[in-house]
């Protein structure tokens, strides 16, 4: 996925930030407060919107906190329609496009055909990860597979490039003046592979 200038530009040391959030169409909490602890026992900063946000202020709310990841999570099997909306209108911001995203949960409510569908469809229209129920694979693969991207994820941002200590000259002034600006450009970083069961 190819990362905004402005979203890269942002100072990369520390803990992740990671804003969690349900959809509007779903009331469940357990599963966001379970989301937020298993985050914070890894070391990371969350910021919990709760259940039922609607989609404008999940959208908002990402550009006010600016996260170093966004966790969708949703239990009532009915998340899928919300969570492609959401994602659309996220990656339709250009301060946002390129904001890891991964949503997890229960996303429909037949069997594994439109789990893999759903899993397929939700990365194509924007998310990072999809992390679905699976009886078969049970709870636990897909917990490791999400403390595996978040672990991943830390450890590709890296820390911030640091500026020139001396004045430039010619091009190579202006390409400073762009990166301390956030207008640099960047390399499109390495695909963040998404999981589906």
């Amino acid at each position: 996925m190819m990362q905004t200038a402005e979203w890269a530009s942002r100072e990369r040391s520390g803990p992740l930030d990671v804003v969690v959030t349900g959809l509007p169409s779903d009331a469940h909490t357990w599963n966001l407060v379970f989301i937020q602890l298993l985050i914070e026992d890894l070391g990371h900063h969350v910021i919990n919107l709760g259940p039922c946000v609607p989609q404008d202020e999940i959208v908002e709310s990402c550009g006010k906190y600016q996260p170093d990841l966004l966790v969708v999570s949703t239990v009532n099997g009915h998340g899928f329609q919300d969570a492609d909306q959401l994602i659309r209108s996220i990656r339709s911001r250009w301060e946002l496009a390129g904001l890891p995203a991964v949503i997890g949960g229960k996303l429909g409510v037949l069997g594994a055909e439109q789990r893999a569908g759903h899993g397929r469809r939700l990365r194509e229209a924007g998310f990072d990860a999809v992390f679905q129920d699976d009886p078969e694979q049970g709870q636990d693969a897909g917990l490791g597979a999400f403390e595996a991207f978040i672990a991943r994820l830390d450890a590709e941002r890296g820390p911030a490039a640091p500026l020139p200590a001396a004045p430039l000259s010619g091009d190579g002034a202006a390409a400073a003046g762009r990166a301390s600006a956030g207008l640099a450009p960047v390399a499109s970083a390495a695909p963040l592979e998404g999981v589906s069961g």
